[in-house]
């Protein structure tokens, strides 16, 4: 059951989770009347609980919007929201649940069930909610990018994600294309086209459960510009959860480049992410903003860190002896200064060197941004490069602020 609550900080409205998880709504004081006023009447009945009558639904500068039309009093339950009015993977109809593999993931199979509520029209149990849902053309989650809008943030980790998920998208369509056959008075010329949008409407809008994936409001939580913009589609111009995700390497012409990976394997502790995160590897390593000059860089990875003094050793005898000191401690790879002071520096050199570069590439990027005009998309390409400059920046931000830091340990 989900209750939202009345919040007085800020003058939102705040849905509560029994996890601790809130939707701030925004109140405006003039609405504009939407165009459906059949939606909280149509909840009280599917939920079978009074509503408040201090809420009402309008059009705002943020969209389909919840308003709060009267004083509510702190911890007021304004309205509630079981389960059962919930739309999840459990609608799906069973002989095509049944049909599914093992690969067609929660968010997949929900997918499938907004298609078929939608191809239902006003026959669905859903239909005032499913009408409020944005059109393929509203929506600006880098799945539905361009090709060429993709190139304004090839230099982010986003772009990649944005690959990856396309890929599994359409493996995951694939699956259920291949069971829609049995069901074609239900599914008729489903396009891929259609699933994207479904799916993209899922991982935008669904919350996971022990019951599995689920339509309800929540909020977005505190994330990166990166994720944001993946998975919900949108951006903050200036956003303090940013950080940039970067990929280390050993050169292929290093004699100990498969004693160092074997190394780095052997100590390698992997890092659990929720499904809004970007996954976590060996080489992979994410930095934060490091807000101080001065202090332990907080902000920049210790595994990065770890990374580099492996990646500067220059014998069998320096990785062993970082080995060694490894298993006399908790076990964690060069997590200490390394005891070489000039070999200490060269390790945070490189990766100044690294960041430097990176952000040059960054600095390429925000530039080329300026020179992108289309007069058929002006309207769409204008937002869209809007979000990249905002990634971009905040990106470019973290790199600035991790290098400075680097710099001044380096110092003598």
């Amino acid at each position: 059951m989900l209750n939202i609550r009345w919040l007085p900080r800020r003058q939102h409205l705040s849905l509560s989770y029994t996890l601790n998880t809130k939707l701030n709504f925004h109140s405006l004081s003039q609405p504009k009347v939407d165009e459906f006023d059949d939606f909280l009447p149509w909840l009280k009945r599917k939920a079978g609980a009074d509503i408040s009558s201090a809420l009402s639904i309008g059009k705002s500068a943020y969209g389909t919007s919840l308003f709060a039309s009267k004083s509510i009093t702190a911890g007021d339950c304004v309205l509630k929201v079981p389960y059962s009015v919930q739309l999840a993977s459990d609608n799906l109809v069973p002989e095509l649940k049944d049909l599914l593999s093992d690969e067609v993931g929660d968010a997949a199979k929900l997918a499938a069930v907004v298609l078929l509520e939608q191809r239902m029209g006003n026959d669905s149990g859903w239909a005032p909610y499913i009408r409020r849902l944005p059109c393929p053309e509203e929506m600006h989650c880098t799945i539905f990018w361009s090709d060429d809008e993709l190139e304004l943030i090839r230099q982010s980790s986003v772009y990649q994600e944005t690959i990856n998920q396309r890929s599994q998208i359409e493996k995951e369509f694939l699956a259920i294309r291949m069971a829609l056959k049995n069901f074609p008075e239900m599914f008729k010329s489903i396009t891929y086209k259609d699933f994207m949008h479904t799916y993209g409407l899922v991982t935008s809008r669904a919350w996971g459960s022990t019951k599995g994936y689920s339509l309800v409001l929540i909020r977005y939580g505190k994330f990166s510009n990166a994720t944001l913009l993946l998975d919900f589609g949108f951006t903050h111009s200036y956003n303090i959860h940013d950080q940039v995700q970067i990929q280390g390497n050993i050169p292929h012409d290093d004699v100990l480049r498969e004693m160092k990976w074997e190394l780095l394997k052997r100590h390698h502790r992997p890092i659990s992410n929720d499904v809004n995160c970007f996954d976590s590897s060996m080489d992979s390593f994410t930095i934060k903003e490091v807000r101080s000059g001065s202090g332990k860089g907080k902000g920049i990875p210790q595994s990065l860190r770890a990374f580099a003094r492996v990646l500067c050793c220059t014998s069998p005898q320096e990785l062993s002896d970082l080995a060694k000191e490894a298993a006399e401690h908790d076990g964690r790879l060069a997590r200490r200064p390394l005891t070489n002071s000039s070999r200490e520096i060269k390790a945070h050199q490189m990766l100044v060197s690294k960041l430097t570069r990176l952000a040059e590439d960054y600095d390429a990027s925000i530039m080329s941004l300026g020179l992108v005009s289309s007069p058929i998309t002006c309207g769409r390409l204008h937002i869209r490069r809007q979000m990249a400059r905002d990634l971009l920046n905040g990106e470019l931000r973290i790199l600035k602020s991790a290098s400075a830091w680097l710099r001044n340990y380096c110092d003598p």
